[in-house]
């Protein structure tokens, strides 16, 4: 602390006085011109500051608070507050200029404070903002809850995520807050791993679809916007298949899986939305720690990729290099790695300040680097428009957050997103007119599960449950319900018995099943960050509490909700309809209620495939030719359900795909007309897919890679023809020489309902 306060010292009496508006104050000026006037004007100490990312005064005192002021253990993620750093101290800082960005601050008024100490500092560089808006501003109570990212993917509904993402961008500026560390663009292919629910699932052209829909619904057409935020393409790179399924674990991949399924997402979010920033991954990727791996970080990403933004690194992973991966033997060694390597800014705490100013002094580190990292950082405030204002008026937030507009894309996205599995009997849609009793129980019937991780406690008025939602539509009334906990880990067998008796009664029993993914109940929480598991099973008593249920004979419907996919075998087989609800958000009661009642007709599909048994990970479905080569022994080499895969209350029928050329040249681009007849009796919306097979080719290709997508609706009755586009890249992939290349020969064609092979029609496609 002594050290930090002699930089302040030397600081405040670099002071040049000038009448004039210097031109960086200029909002008339170019951007560039202004970064370039005020740089000239810092000192070394106060371009590193830029690059230093503290958690909000409130947020520590509150972390304080609940671990009573204890040393955080090295892998708490959540806590955060600084032994050898006060409060005090920190406000202190940020009114010498000391600090460029705050995180976990979630208060208006807390972000003006903050910005009138910026405002004190000898330059007045306002500091820029940052939260986890992973689905909706939801680490801040009153905001808007949309479905978490793996419902979103569900929907296959682009337009949707990049509304959902402006609303949000709205609710964030109105609460002091400029930067989202979203969208999370990694491929998810470990089922294990806690973090599925943030991610789009399996697919690399889903994510990256996805990724730049909301990268573009944060960041808007002009960042310049009073509502826009900078977005954060995360985390680079390939932490999504640890190899352990545990969060941070190693990650060996090959250049080529590298770069068909993990990085595609990222060069999207670069060269199709110009995403402003990007965050560093926990884990190593062959053998280096990816904050530390200037080949991914500089080399791939800034020049390959073009990247023009800055780069900032996760929770305290700088330091990890050292202490955690023992790729760097001190701190100071770690800084300079991360920032050789490309990382802008540090996330976050004290003494990297310190530690880079000295790695500079010592010629270690040259200015010239510090002078790009700040630069970066300084042009996404300017062209936020902090240097004009940084303050958010307090009185108009009220109005915003969970406004009408913003609860029915958070319904229309949630109904969208809801995958119905099985529906056996066509059990679903229920007529509650015709019923009496309809029982509804489990640990997720009537909590706030339904908000998914990086959501803290909502005010109970804001959430829909599901029980208040079939309570909704089917009349108080005629729903009976039994609490039996709300602990999926562990349920009381003498409450099963007693919600047995109950369902014994019931027309239809109903019962709401999964994971806990409230980070606020921390000892009860079964998924989300750092949430990993060794199995995929029902935690607890919940296949107990389904079974017993049905065992009576009463028609049962269980509803899955949680952010991964679960291996549900023994309700697969007995239950007659299964809904995967996934977290519908704030408004996924009423959601759940208008699918089960028919209001609306299911139209969501698995982004993920969902695996039998753990044993099966690695799940995917664009697998290559001879993973199931060999099937297993004790049991089949398929998955439970599969990518893409979801049913309907209605029917449709789709034509072969057809081709406006089946001939063409390798730099060509064709499109697939597909016609979809709605032969149901229900009006009712298909998602139809489109996949791709290169038959032979100098490299092993997957067996299907999704390459196209379209939501369809359609009445009773009624048809349409819809386009979907193959371009040349889609065709291509790395050769033996890692060139990327579209090769000649045969191509199979493949267009219907999901992944399988029993719901797509095919056609051959030959490239000359």
């Amino acid at each position: 602390m002594r050290a930090l306060l002699s930089i302040l010292i030397i600081a405040s009496v670099v002071f040049t006085a000038n009448a004039k508006t210097p031109l960086y104050k200029d909002a008339t000026k170019p951007v560039e011109a202004r970064v370039n006037d005020l740089l000239k004007r810092m000192t070394l100490e106060e371009k590193v500051a830029q690059m230093c990312q503290y958690v909000g005064p409130e947020h520590i005192r509150e972390s304080m608070a609940r671990t009573k002021g204890e040393n955080i253990a090295k892998n708490d993620d959540a806590q955060g507050f600084y032994q050898n750093l006060s409060v005090n101290d920190l406000l202190k800082l940020t009114e010498n200029g000391m600090v460029g960005s705050f995180l976990h601050v979630v208060t208006a008024s807390e972000s003006n404070e903050l910005q009138r100490l910026a405002m004190k500092s000898r330059l007045q560089i306002p500091l820029i903002i940052g939260i986890d808006a992973i689905h909706g501003n939801a680490m801040v109570s009153g905001t808007t809850v949309y479905p978490s990212p793996i419902s979103m993917a569900s929907s296959f509904n682009t337009e949707l995520v990049r509304k959902s993402s402006v609303e949000t961008a709205h609710e964030m500026r109105v609460t002091g807050l400029q930067w989202t560390f979203m969208p999370n663009l990694d491929v998810a292919r470990d089922a294990r791993w806690g973090r599925i629910g943030e991610t789009f699932g399996e697919d690399p052209y889903l994510v990256s679809r996805m990724g730049v829909a909301m990268i573009k619904g944060f960041q808007g057409e002009n960042i310049a916007d009073k509502n826009s935020v900078l977005a954060c393409m995360k985390h680079l790179i390939a932490g999504s298949e640890p190899s352990n399924g545990t969060n941070a674990a190693p990650m060996d991949v090959s250049e080529r899986t590298l770069r068909e399924v993990f990085l595609p997402p990222y060069k999207a979010a670069i060269q199709e939305a110009n995403v402003w920033t990007g965050m560093a991954a926990h884990n190593e990727l062959n053998g280096i720690p990816c904050h530390g791996d200037k080949w991914l970080l500089d080399d791939i990403i800034r020049k390959e990729f073009k990247f023009k933004g800055f780069i900032v690194s996760d929770w305290m992973d700088i330091e990890r290099m050292s202490d955690l991966h023992r790729f760097a033997p001190t701190f100071e060694d770690a800084f300079y790695d991360s920032v050789d390597a490309g990382v802008d800014m540090h996330m976050h705490g004290p003494g990297y300040l310190e530690g880079v100013v000295k790695l500079v002094r010592t010629g270690q580190l040259s200015e010239k680097q510090i002078n790009a990292a700040c630069s970066r950082i300084l042009e996404s405030k300017f062209r936020l428009g902090l240097f004009e204002n940084p303050f958010v008026d307090e009185k108009v937030y009220s109005k915003i957050l969970f406004n009408a507009e913003h609860k029915q894309t958070a319904l229309k996205l949630a109904e969208e997103s809801i995958v119905l599995l099985k529906n056996e009997g066509n059990i679903l849609p229920l007529d509650f007119s015709k019923l009496k009793n309809v029982f509804v129980t489990g640990p997720n019937a009537n909590n706030q599960a339904i908000l998914g991780d990086w959501a803290l406690l909502q005010p109970d008025e804001n959430v829909t449950t599901i029980l208040e939602g079939i309570q909704s539509v089917a009349g108080k009334e005629k729903v009976s319900f039994f609490d039996c906990g709300s602990d999926v880990r562990s349920t009381d067998g003498s409450k099963i018995t007693e919600a047995v008796q109950m369902a014994q009664k019931a027309d239809v029993a109903i019962v709401v099943v999964g994971e806990n993914p409230l980070r606020y109940m921390r000892n009860q929480k079964t998924s989300g960050e750092n949430i990993d598991r060794m199995s995929i099973d029902l935690l607890g008593q919940q296949d107990a509490l389904v079974e017993q249920i049905r065992s009576t004979g009463v028609p049962t419907i269980v509803i899955l909700v949680g952010g991964r996919p679960l291996s549900i075998n023994q309700i697969a087989e007995k239950i007659p309809a299964i809904i995967q609800a996934w977290e519908p958000g704030n408004l996924g009661g009423e959601a759940l209620a208008n699918i089960i009642s028919g209001i609306i007709s299911p139209s969501g599909k698995l982004p993920i495939s969902v695996p039998r048994h753990a044993g099966q990970i690695q799940m995917i479905y664009n697998h290559k030719p001879s993973q199931y080569f060999h099937p297993y022994i004790d049991g089949p080499s398929t998955p439970l359900y599969s990518f893409g895969y979801g049913l309907s209350y209605s029917t449709f029928e789709l034509s072969k795909p057809v081709l406006s050329k089946s001939i063409i040249d390798k730099s060509e681009s064709i499109t697939v007309e597909v016609s979809v007849k709605n032969t149901g009796t229900k009006d009712a919306t298909e998602v139809v897919q489109l996949y791709i097979r290169d038959l032979y080719s100098s490299v092993t290709r997957p067996v299907k890679e999704l390459k196209d997508f379209a939501r369809v609706s359609l009445n009773a009755g009624e048809s349409k023809t819809i386009t979907l586009n193959i371009t040349h890249e889609k065709l291509a992939f790395y050769n033996r020489n890692m060139n990327f290349v579209v090769e000649s020969g045969d191509f199979e064609i493949m267009t219907g309902t999901s992944s399988l092979d029993k719901d797509l029609q095919k056609t051959i496609l030959t490239v000359k």
